[in-house]
């Protein structure tokens, strides 16, 4: 059965970048698992990605050697079972904000007596070129789980949440983080007071030895963060690397045209 590289880089305190399927296009996503990316991450949380398009990224990703992953909607058992059992390596559970959350969110990734993940299906051997035997005695090694701080209540709660076993890496959904730290006036937090919350989640994550990541949409801010001491960092997304190149190509040849919005993620 193949290792999870991701989880050892993470072990090793070394940085791993990936980056955002928000379009769950095969032929893009069979283009970017060849190009060097650690990981790769479907978002189900907020696509249109089903089921069966889900099971055929994931194993285009995992055939070209890359390590695919999946955002799901909720850390529910329901949707957590499906994802992996349809052949993603990992998950990213969204909006973590008590220790409640997080253990339901573990255990629905770990196979008894760890957890409570049911015991079923195929594809996720195959991603793993694996026997199905194999895959039910390796599967809670090898399957990472990344637990997503997004808020100030899963800051305050971050020490129990982080040191929890099984939270494998931490990350920082900025745009919910900051919208959520708008306080009941409607004044948004300022950049320093974001920046400090960052800096509270790497230290943190440090002080109880979970790596910590977060979303960046260029390559400077991934580097800064990765110097901050991140380990979990995404690039954007496929659409947004897609739209910002055509931007660069078309401000070329119109240098005096007017500017059109590229995709957020």
């Amino acid at each position: 059965m193949r290792k999870n590289p991701v989880k050892q880089k993470l072990r090793d305190g070394l940085p791993s970048f990936g980056t955002w399927l928000s379009l769950g296009q095969l032929h893009a996503t069979r283009t970017l698992a060849r190009m060097g990316w650690d990981w790769l991450t479907l978002d189900i949380e907020h696509s249109p990605a089903d089921w069966s398009q889900a099971a055929m990224i994931f194993a285009a990703i995992a055939d070209a050697g890359c390590v695919p992953l999946a955002r799901v909607p909720e850390g529910s058992h329901h949707y957590i079972k499906r994802v992996l059992d349809a052949g993603a390596w990992g998950i990213v559970v969204p909006m973590v904000n008590t220790v409640e959350q997080a253990r339901t969110a573990i255990a629905a990734a770990k196979y008894p007596p760890v957890g409570n993940r049911s015991l079923g299906g195929g594809m996720h051997a195959l991603n793993f070129d694996a026997k199905g035997g194999e895959y039910y005695e390796r599967a809670n090694d090898e399957i990472l789980v990344v637990l997503q701080t997004e808020s100030p209540t899963g800051i305050a709660n971050a020490a129990d949440i982080y040191a929890l076993p099984g939270c494998d890496a931490i990350f920082v959904g900025p745009v919910d983080l900051r919208a959520n730290m708008t306080t009941a006036d409607g004044t948004k937090a300022s950049d320093e007071t974001f920046e400090a919350a960052l800096q509270q989640v790497v230290d943190i994550g440090k002080q109880v030895g979970t790596p910590t990541g977060m979303h960046t949409m260029d390559v400077a801010n991934a580097r800064r963060r990765a110097d901050q001491g991140m380990q979990f960092i995404a690039v954007a997304s496929e659409l947004r690397l897609m739209a910002e190149k055509s931007q660069e190509v078309l401000a070329a040849l119109h240098p005096d045209g007017e500017e059109s919005g590229v995709a957020g993620y």
